[in-house]
């Protein structure tokens, strides 16, 4: 059974000494907007990391395979799931029936399209959850997904460290004799010494709908917010944590408030005997939120 209610949440997590989301085109810098200095976590990033942990999680168990995930082809998992619903697209053109025909040889059609969209949903949790373009081969279609996620930014402006770091190896004989043997290879490490940031969530009732996403799979997706950085463990990321995640449920499925109003309640702000220094800490910030004249229908859940 699909989920019938709409959720708008809060997200925060930090980073210490690491980079949370390098930028290739600044040479894998931590991302971070240039008017303002606030950090950035890519909304993609997010989403590779609640993959990984319902990879971990289920291990591709039935229902819960992923279809975007490291060296995946995805056209070929398209063309898969024509073949499990018995469905040829290698045979010509097929003759008209029931009103409906093939018209290009490899392409599916109507109904084809319905029934492997369906597939699709079905087989790949990522797919219910966040949607894909499936028509990049063979004609799967295409689905919005229940669950959005925006940027992570960061509460205060951060600073980016650049270390170097030596390698006492070298990766060609040509640079061992070089230097003489002393075989050691200079390099750099960006980090951020501290940074908490904050995205928000939304999950839409009617895309679910659609999608199939059901409470086991919304009860799962709370699980990989609050673990996600657990299981993604990297020297280059530092120590990464999901620290509050709060969740504003609607009793209805178009909702009984603007989520933009509810994101307002959750406060989350510098401590006053702290403000002099620069956070290390997330102790160094109070995060509060005010559920006082809560508007109706709409109920408060504190998950982390």
């Amino acid at each position: 059974m699909t989920i019938s209610e709409r959720f708008d949440f809060v997200l925060l997590f930090d980073v210490q000494d690491g980079n949370p989301n390098g930028d290739p085109d600044a040479g894998n810098l931590p991302r971070i907007d240039p008017e303002s200095g606030h950090g950035l976590v890519t909304d993609v990033c997010l989403k590779r990391k609640l993959r990984n942990y319902v990879l971990a999680a289920k291990q591709e168990s039935e229902g819960f395979e992923l279809f975007v995930k490291e060296k995946a082809v995805l056209n070929r998992l398209i063309e898969g799931a024509f073949e499990k619903l018995g469905i040829n697209l290698k045979e010509p053109p097929a003759s008209k029936k029931d009103g409906e025909t093939r018209l290009v040889q490899g392409k599916a059609q109507g109904s084809e399209v319905e029934s492997a969209r369906a597939e699709m949903c079905r087989r790949y949790f990522d797919v219910r959850a966040f949607g894909a373009v499936m028509s990049t081969g063979a004609n799967a279609g295409q689905v919005r997904g229940p669950i959005q996620l925006t940027f992570g930014r960061s509460v205060d402006p951060i600073v980016t460290l650049e270390h170097s770091i030596t390698r006492v190896a070298v990766t060609k004989e040509e640079d061992a004799e070089e230097q003489g043997g002393d075989n050691r290879t200079m390099g750099r490490k960006n980090t951020v010494p501290y940074g908490l940031y904050r995205a928000h969530g939304f999950v839409t009732p009617a895309f679910a709908a659609q999608t199939g996403f059901s409470q086991a799979d919304l009860d799962l997706l709370w699980e990989a917010i609050k673990n996600m950085f657990d299981i993604d463990r990297s020297a280059a990321r530092g120590l990464m944590t999901s620290r509050s995640l709060i969740v504003f449920k609607h009793g209805s499925p178009l909702g009984n408030a603007r989520a933009a109003d509810l994101f307002e309640r959750v406060e989350v702000r510098r401590r006053s005997e702290d403000a002099s220094r620069p956070p290390r800490a997330f102790a160094d910030y109070k995060v509060n939120v005010r559920t006082e004249s809560m508007p109706a229908g709409v109920s408060m859940l504190q998950m982390l």
